[in-house]
């Protein structure tokens, strides 16, 4: 067997969904199956194991870094995860500059400027990581990044076309119904590639369609004739597909039915990461977890989460000149909880420092919120570590002193919420809640029903036969990318 590359019309128009399931969909046929992403540009992270083999006497287990997403993904085909699922991880420090974490580990920045000639050596890192998983597993199914159809980064693509046509990959193009416009977005997407690109697109998987399927068989019949491609079928929208997310896009949909007695505000930091640390708690029946952003919105607040972040300094300086500084303290004042999670931990504290300029400007100190009584010095080294039973550390600060005063409570460990047991007496603590979820059973739930609507509602025997025997031969060209 091959492998199957998922293209997207837009970000966020279900690749990561659409990945997920066939990955769970061809494991539950016996098939060992691998996910993989060349290049993810996103905070949201996991902590996994890595095989140091660099020692010919003796091995020892180091850890990476990889996306949120490839993690799920690598759970949905029930292997383990590993950096080359996600060889390069982009984690924007500003609009313009992004942190590099290549192979899992940390190896400098990349800017706009040097988009493509910074970038080549990541192209070969990835290529060598998918040919390195496509020599161990039986198939790959690949999920690209944004949309194919950016033509002007096609010339340093690695991740979408690029990634095909190294691989010879068949590719289908995943269009999101529900941003309107699905059937001009995905001709459009084929029609703008160059003909060798074309001749992999072999066809369409639309997403999240509510209402009575039927309406779309005339689209669907036309966009057929007019391409040449099949539509491998239509998922519906479902509110249970609530996955683990690499993208802030995807932050409202993390709110609960607002009925619950108990009111969670998570800052929603302008460099927010690993905010999947909340997904436990939005599960919780008697909690309304809501991401805001202005101070009078903790006002009403039972608990004030800080979560993780990116940029610690300049994202306590966003909240000081929204006066959400202010109001955190006003609220802890009251003796009500506040959580701080990694960043939003090292915010809770007396000082932070950058010696170095790991985050901004080096010999930088700015005061914390002073809630707690530690302080935070950045290092360039990057801690990684995983937790038993759940949770993770990442981060580039080290935390001296106590990060717990009463009803304050920080930690520099992401998912710890994730642990059952550990989320019942934190929520039992802090307000009176009992604990009525099981997070490790809902996420297999989701990855289950995201499988059965896959084998429901699109023809993986007819994906399956894509991975086998690739994209099919003599399929048309369409203008204009035809006439380039």
């Amino acid at each position: 067997m091959s492998g199957l590359l998922v293209a997207g019309t837009t970000s966020d128009a279900g690749k990561s969904v659409v990945t997920t399931g066939l990955c769970r969909a061809f494991a539950r046929r016996g098939i060992r199956v691998a996910p993989y992403k060349a290049q993810n540009m996103s905070n949201n992270s996991m902590v996994v194991g890595s095989r140091d083999v660099r020692c010919a006497t003796s091995s020892t287990t180091t850890f990476a870094e990889i996306g949120r997403a490839q993690w799920v993904q690598a759970v949905a085909a029930r292997v383990t995860p590993e950096p080359a699922m996600n060889p390069v991880l982009l984690k924007p420090g500003s609009d313009r500059r992004s942190h590099v974490v290549l192979m899992g580990r940390p190896t400098g920045e990349v800017s706009s400027r040097d988009w493509e000639d910074g970038r080549r050596h990541l192209a070969e890192a990835a290529r060598a990581a998918y040919d390195d998983l496509a020599a161990r597993f039986d198939v790959i199914v690949a999920e690209g990044a944004g949309s194919p159809a950016e033509i002007n980064l096609r010339a340093g693509d690695y991740v979408n076309m690029g990634l095909a046509r190294h691989a010879d990959l068949p590719t289908i193009v995943v269009g999101d119904i529900d941003r309107g416009g699905v059937f001009a977005a995905m001709f459009g997407t084929v029609a703008l590639l160059e003909p060798a690109d074309q001749a992999l697109v072999a066809g369409f998987v639309i997403n999240k369609f509510r209402g009575e399927q039927a309406l779309l068989a005339p689209g669907i019949d036309a966009l057929t004739r007019m391409t040449g491609r099949p539509t491998y079928g239509v998922l519906p929208w479902s509110s249970e597909l609530w996955l683990d997310s690499e993208d802030a896009l995807d932050l409202d949909g993390r709110r609960s039915s607002g009925t619950a007695a108990k009111k969670v505000a998570v800052v929603r930091l302008p460099r927010i990461s690993n905010f999947t640390d909340l997904d436990a708690l939005g599960l919780e029946p008697d909690l309304d977890v809501r991401f805001v952003s202005g101070p009078r919105d903790l006002g009403d607040a039972d608990l004030v989460v800080l979560p993780g972040t990116r940029a610690t300094i300049s994202d306590l300086a966003w909240m000081r000149a929204r006066g959400l500084d202010t109001a955190v303290i006003e609220h802890a004042r009251r003796g009500r909880p506040v959580l701080g999670i990694c960043g939003g931990c090292q915010m809770l504290g007396r000082t932070i420092a950058d010696p170095d300029g790991v985050e901004g400007p080096a010999g930088a100190v700015v005061a914390g919120l002073g809630l707690a009584g530690h302080t935070t010095t950045f290092a360039a080294d990057k801690t990684l570590r995983l937790h038993e039973p759940a949770g993770y550390e990442i981060h580039h600060g080290r935390v001296s002193g106590p990060t717990t005063s009463g009803e304050v409570v920080g930690t520099m460990v992401h998912g710890s919420l994730e642990d059952d047991t550990a989320r019942a007496t934190y929520l039992a603590d802090a307000l009176g809640v009992t604990s009525r979820a099981s997070f490790p059973a809902a996420r297999e739930r989701r990855i289950d029903l995201l499988a059965d609507l896959v084998e429901e509602h699109l023809d993986v025997d007819a994906l399956l036969r894509l991975v086998r025997g690739g994209a099919p031969a003599g399929l048309p060209v369409l203008p204009p990318g035809g006439m380039a």
